[in-house]
């Protein structure tokens, strides 16, 4: 039977396998909507009358009928004549919507934050941040002023609110005081008036080491609270106040749970103090490697890593010791997914300091390995930008680890390949083929990180080749493989897969753009700047074109990299063509990336929209090795629609040439 879904967290819709389904008119929708608010209860058709009419018209009872047809038709369309319905029955006096009970959104998101609250505190967050991404707009939001409505609105509303406030409550007992600010602060924007909210916010803030602004998020409390409502605050929020005043240490964070683990690691960092001496080169080493544990922990650890990978790296240089340098640079093989650097000037600085080492070593074959992942670390670090020592670097690594015979080098020279493969469109299959490598090798030789970036690399490559369910088995397998080996950045770049996949899978615009912004907020405090920035800009813009809609660029928000292909768009909305065709000639060609297509498309509508040969011929033959893909798709992240449209669209437009606009326009 065909899965119907139903969603009521914003605007009420229904779908089948995630196609969205024609409700008719807003009556139609109505009594759906009623029905749902009844939770699998029967609603007799004398209070359907009542609650869809003010003044019933004069059939009303079977105008109901009718709306219950029509609606049947539009749930279970195979449904042989006569044979009962088994989504929306008739009992008794009237009618009843007997979905499934993980097939309505807010009776997902009830059961998900039941569900959290049985979990350990460590694993609830999660949880409660993947229920609250059900949410699209108010509860009900088409109905929002019908009675009937308003009861399941507030209490669907205030277990939402909950359970932004539980979320961050857990975050701030778990020690991550910074990931609960933001989600604290949009909350507050739209409900000033939640005391709690205020006090947790307050309480992150001075744990992050931010007193002043603890105290001034108090007093606005409490002026807001005296000066519109005319109450001053509870005493929760008093006393917080007081104690922020006082840096009473009971604020501070909750001592970490003393686990086994905990206790060996402390041991261990104790022996090695005492045997191993201040400034000893071996401390070098040790500490390349908590970095590299460190990078893959989360956001946080992520940051600190890079911060302090460059000073490390100098401080080998400065041994003199080129093996030393070497085994310092090339220790650092995190797994590297995305194709555009989060720290461009330190990438350089690290580039610079492993081909100063290569000139150093000595030219003998003890050097190979050392030389092995000099040569990766070049590849990896010089991603995203369009230069020959990349691709050369990375294929000089890849034959060492291949005559080396040695699995761990292998994998990071084969990731170094990964991030070079991106220099033209159409590299899909080639990519594909790194990540099935990556899978086998990893997994024969337990190498827990580079399986799952093989993982996440054929996501990316399958998705780029129209092969979405080959991506959503990919996907899976890494989000199980994150769960056993702990690693949880990698979540980030599923939920854009999955978001990138409704886009492409023809689901509804406004549940497309919702999953998009959903993805975009796991990257907050995720620790990946070169991801992060224009991201959800440049997947909206995707998502307009592909469906036909006005590219409508807000030059206002952040577009990272990506605003020179942006503000053409803005420009044109102005009716300022002649500056846009200008843009639209001082455009270079996008960086080799997982995006080049993406930027391509975007040049192309564009082209199009001025009527521009060159622009038109030049985004055509970019893409012309990418026929038969998704552009964009191979990002994982997100689509502009089939390459085959755009080349379509450009091979028509391509019968007329295009002139500058009149500057006097």
């Amino acid at each position: 039977m065909e899965a119907v879904t139903f969603g009521v967290l914003g605007t009420v819709v229904a779908a089948r396998d995630g196609e969205a389904l024609d409700l008719r008119g807003p009556r139609h929708r109505a009594l759906l909507a009623r029905l749902i608010a009844a939770r699998r209860r029967v609603v007799p058709v004398a209070r359907l009358v009542d609650d869809l009419w003010d003044v019933p018209p004069a059939r009303a009872v079977g105008t109901v009928r009718t709306f219950v047809g029509d609606l049947r038709r539009a749930l279970e369309p195979g449904r042989p004549p006569r044979a009962p319905a088994r989504l929306l029955i008739t009992d008794g006096p009237g009618y009843a919507l007997r979905a499934a009970p993980g097939a309505v959104d807010a009776w997902r998101f009830e059961e998900a934050v039941a569900h959290a609250d049985r979990l350990p505190p460590a694993q609830a967050p999660a949880r409660l941040g993947a229920a609250l991404e059900e949410w699209r707009g108010p509860a009900y939001a088409d109905f929002g002023d019908e009675a009937w409505a308003r009861g399941e609105r507030a209490r669907l509303t205030e277990l939402r609110l909950r359970a932004v406030e539980r979320r961050a409550e857990l975050l701030l007992g778990l020690g991550r005081a910074a990931d609960a600010v933001p989600d604290l602060d949009a909350h507050l924007a739209e409900h000033p008036w939640r005391e709690e909210a205020w006090r947790l916010l307050a309480l992150a803030l001075y744990r992050t080491g931010r007193q002043a602004d603890a105290l001034a998020v108090l007093r606005r409390a409490r002026t807001l609270l005296a000066g519109e409502l005319g109450i001053d605050p509870g005493p929760r929020l008093r006393e917080l106040e007081a104690a922020v005043l006082a840096q009473d240490p009971a604020l501070d964070p909750p001592a970490e749970p003393v686990d086994a683990a905990a206790r060996l690691w402390s041991r261990a960092t104790e022996a090695y103090d005492r045997a191993v001496a201040t400034g000893a080169r071996a401390r070098l080493e040790s500490t390349v490697g908590l970095l590299r544990d460190l990078a893959v922990t989360g956001g946080g650890g992520l940051e600190a890593a890079r911060e302090h990978r460059t000073a490390v790296v100098a401080a080998a240089e400065e041994t003199g010791d080129a093996r030393l340098a070497a085994r310092v640079i090339g220790a650092y093989d995190v797994p590297a997914l995305w194709t555009r650097a989060d720290d461009p000037e330190a990438a350089r600085r690290i580039v610079t300091a492993a081909e100063r080492t290569l000139a150093a070593l000595p030219d003998d074959p003890s050097a190979a390995p050392a030389r092995c992942r000099l040569l990766a670390t070049v590849a990896l670090e010089s991603r995203g930008v369009r230069s020959p020592r990349g691709p050369e670097a990375a294929a000089e690594a890849e034959r060492i680890a291949r005559r080396l015979d040695d699995p761990a080098l292998l994998a990071f020279a084969l990731n170094g390949t990964f991030l070079q493969s991106c220099t033209r469109a159409g590299l899909a299959h080639r990519r594909d083929a790194i990540g099935a490598e990556l899978v086998a090798l990893a997994a024969r030789h337990g190498l827990d990180s580079h399986e799952v970036l093989g993982h996440l690399i054929r996501v990316q490559a399958r998705a780029a080749l129209g092969d979405l369910a080959a991506a959503d088995a990919h996907a899976d397998a890494v989000d199980r493989l994150a769960a056993r080996y702990e690693r949880p950045l990698v979540g980030v770049f599923t939920a854009w897969y999955r978001a990138l996949r409704q886009a492409a899978g023809g689901a509804p615009y406004d549940r497309a753009e919702a999953a998009y912004r959903a993805a975009a907020a796991r990257l907050d405090g995720a620790g990946m700047p070169g991801l992060e920035r224009g991201l959800l800009p440049l997947a909206l813009l995707g998502l307009r074109l592909a469906r036909g809609r006005p590219a409508d660029v807000d030059p206002r928000v952040d577009w990272g990299p990506y605003r020179p292909w942006a503000e053409p768009f803005a420009l044109l909305d102005e009716g300022r063509d002649t500056e846009a065709w200008s843009a639209l000639r001082a455009l270079s060609e996008p960086p080799p990336d997982l995006l080049h297509e993406a930027l391509c498309c975007a040049e192309a509508a564009l082209a199009l929209a001025l009527g521009d040969r060159a622009a038109q011929d030049r985004a055509y033959r970019r893409l012309l090795p990418a026929a038969g893909e998704l552009a964009g798709a191979g990002s994982g992240l997100l689509t502009f629609g089939p390459v085959d449209d755009w080349l379509a669209a450009l091979g028509r437009a391509r019968g007329t040439t295009g002139t500058p606009p009149d500057p006097g326009r």
